[in-house]
């Protein structure tokens, strides 16, 4: 990937989190658990939502995919971060920090896509029901869904290339505990201002773009909300919609202090938690928001759990 002879870098070493030995393995088994919480929390989703005809739905074929990203998004990072806390060298190859950089921002992408066609489609089911069976039929839900895995992996390949590309001679330290656009920028000896425009540009854009589109679905439904008749319905329309916008709002809040805002003025420590937070514990959160306030979705996990303890007795 990066053969010319002014780029004598061939690995990054990412510092992760500061701390002794006790401390690093107080973190390895936190974040262990919580990863192992995440994959068994969205895969129960998965597992619910196939398992269970009642959940073969629009709204819940996205919510399955969803926690399918969810995993994925996770173990862009997690797996990489547990091997760099308990290694002595805490480094990682040229080519691994940039696919991961690759990954990450992919998985990202695709993540801000979802959480606007799963707006869209609470948008339909509320304020066009009579429709909505008509609209958003299984041929449009797999359609919306390859598109955003399509627009998510396609949209990065070339800038990140040229960034791989930029002449890194100098300190190979990553204050991190992941390949992101900042510690990178900062260790290039050499200015990419145009690269680095674009990208951010780009990143901001489909912030934007879909916080944007968010906002106005949620206010035209809950101007929709606010006209049903009847408290039960409305009370109904909230519990559906509140759990993706808790999703969103938590999304959201944290990748723009990264991404959008500048992040100069803020100390390392906390750009490391901020990034933690959307990159990490999102996913983590994501099952208990969803299946707490979904009576749906908490019977047929009922169900999928008691099918497995019926399996093991037998």
């Amino acid at each position: 990937m990066n053969r010319s002879a002014s780029h004598t870098v061939t690995e990054f070493v990412l510092l992760g989190f500061p701390g002794c030995w006790k401390i690093q393995i107080f973190l390895f088994s936190l974040f262990l658990m919580i990863y192992i919480l995440t994959l068994l929390g969205n895969g129960a989703i998965i597992c619910a939502v196939r398992c269970d005809p009642r959940l073969h739905t629009p709204m819940y074929f996205l919510l399955g995919n969803f926690a399918f990203l969810e995993i994925w998004y996770v173990s862009s990072t997690v797996p990489n971060m547990l091997a760099n806390i308990l290694s002595k060298t805490k480094a990682i190859s040229f080519s691994g920090c940039f696919l991961q950089f690759y990954f990450f921002f992919s998985l990202g992408t695709t993540e801000c896509l979802f959480l606007a066609v799963m707006a869209y489609d609470r948008y339909l089911a509320i304020c066009r029901p009579l429709h909505y069976p008509t609209i958003m039929t299984g041929r449009l839900c797999s359609t919306l869904v390859s598109l955003c895995w399509l627009i998510g992996f396609l949209g990065y390949p070339v800038p990140i290339f040229f960034i791989s590309q930029l002449p890194f001679c100098g300190s190979n330290i990553i204050d991190h505990f992941l390949c992101d656009m900042d510690p990178l920028m900062a260790l290039s000896c050499a200015p990419a201002t145009i690269t680095e425009t674009i990208f951010y540009a780009q990143s901001s854009l489909v912030l934007f773009l879909t916080i944007m589109y968010i906002f106005r679905s949620y206010t035209l439904l809950l101007r929709a909300v606010f006209q049903v008749p009847s408290a039960a319905g409305r009370r109904k329309a909230f519990s559906t919609c509140g759990s993706h916008l808790v999703v969103v709002s938590l999304f959201y809040g944290t990748v723009m202090v990264m991404y959008v805002s500048p992040t100069y003025g803020i100390p390392t420590l906390m750009q490391k938690i901020v990034t933690l937070v959307y990159s990490v514990m999102t996913p983590l959160f994501n099952p208990l928001i969803y299946s707490l306030r979904n009576k749906d979705m908490k019977l047929a996990l009922r169900n999928v759990l008691f099918g497995m303890r019926i399996g093991k007795n037998l």
